[in-house]
């Protein structure tokens, strides 16, 4: 709102008309820069708001967890522009969080979950709060990685976008950064874990990396880029389009998008145990991409996956991440799939063990 009223003001100030009239040369520059000071508040109220959020961590789950983010590297940038410049072609830096659990004992090595965050451009923040909780409370030590276009880090790191690119090796490039810096992690008890772009961005991981990852779940994923152009509208498919890695849109590029889309990518999974959940009625990620992905998993033969399809769940694409019983009782199953698997110390056993792990009471 102070954005808008800013910006009205300024069209008052400088006299441009807001209908029916002409501008001239000197008002449009006027108003590009205006957008681009905009663009640019944006980014710094991003900032601000990232770091309140991070002290809100603390607030969160710090009773049950050490915190640390640290800043690690990843691959360089995809696309090059001054391959001469200063700096050029080193690694692109990044932020990933670390979760301990707070009774965990030096001596032991627990496993480890690598918990990507969802959105085009968002970031991990206190919305996962009581999942963390549930987690580092069986005993997982959890890292969540910041990767390449994630929002809170400025203009430049937000258009590194890479999605379905590099940010899958920021994502790998955060466990190996804890399993080489943490004697207390197993580096043989690794899961994936993430929901809609984190969903995909799991998806991927076992594909590239299938001997890094004992277990995956994948909720509400991103499945098909092609078909979710379809669907979205000029904006979003915007997104995309003008990200330097991917340049054009998916009528111009079929063949980008297709390698982009896990439904199109299933002959690389090899056998990683894999759970994956939708939801008929999610506004997001339309219920037909994951469809696609099963069946693309089926027609390939493969066998070494599960999958649920729950009906008109409350919630829509949030269904499973939220805060009313059934939703829990639906992690309550993702933390089966993935205990069997990781074997932490403290495994839940009743709806009543996370209920208090993530809230404080039975």
């Amino acid at each position: 709102m102070k954005k808008i009223i800013f910006f009205l003001t300024t069209l008052m100030f400088l006299k441009i008309p807001l209908s029916g009239q002409q501008i001239g040369p000197e008002q449009i520059n006027s108003l590009n820069r205006i957008s681009s000071e905009l663009n640019n508040l944006d980014h710094r109220l991003d900032v601000i708001e990232k770091k309140i959020d991070d002290i809100y961590w603390y607030n969160k789950v710090g009773d049950v967890a050490y915190i640390d983010k640290v800043y690690i590297t990843g691959q360089p940038l995809a696309v090059e522009n001054n391959p001469t410049g200063q700096g050029a072609g080193n690694p692109v830096k990044f932020w990933t969080y670390i979760f301990i659990p707070r009774d965990a004992d030096p001596s032991k090595k627990y496993p480890l979950l690598i918990f990507p965050h969802g959105g085009v451009h968002s970031n991990f923040n206190t919305y996962y709060a009581h999942i963390i909780r549930e987690m580092v409370s069986q005993g997982y030590i959890v890292t969540a990685a910041e990767y390449r276009g994630s929002t809170g880090y400025g203009k430049s790191f937000h258009d590194m976008i890479d999605y379905g690119g590099l940010e899958i090796q920021d994502v790998d490039a955060s466990r190996q950064f804890v399993i080489d810096n943490y004697n207390i992690v197993d580096g043989q008890r690794t899961g994936i874990i993430g929901w809609s772009h984190g969903g995909y961005i799991a998806l991927f991981n076992i594909f590239e990396y299938p001997d890094k990852y004992k277990v995956c779940f994948a909720g509400v994923p991103v499945s098909d880029l092609i078909a979710r152009m379809g669907y979205k509208n000029q904006d979003y498919r915007d997104l995309f389009s003008s990200q330097p890695s991917i340049g054009k849109p998916a009528d111009q590029n079929v063949a980008e998008y297709r390698k982009r889309s896990p439904a199109w990518q299933v002959h690389k999974y090899k056998n990683t145990p894999l759970l994956i959940h939708t939801n008929t009625n999610d506004e997001d990620v339309n219920v037909l991409e994951v469809e696609h992905l099963i069946k693309s998993l089926k027609a390939e033969g493969k066998s070494n996956f599960e999958y649920e399809i729950f009906n008109n769940m409350p919630g829509g694409h949030l269904f499973d991440r939220m805060d009313y019983l059934e939703a829990k009782e639906i992690r309550l199953k993702i933390y089966n799939h993935l205990n069997k698997y990781l074997n932490p110390p403290k495994p839940f056993k009743s709806l009543k063990d996370l209920q208090k792990a993530g809230y404080g009471f039975n």
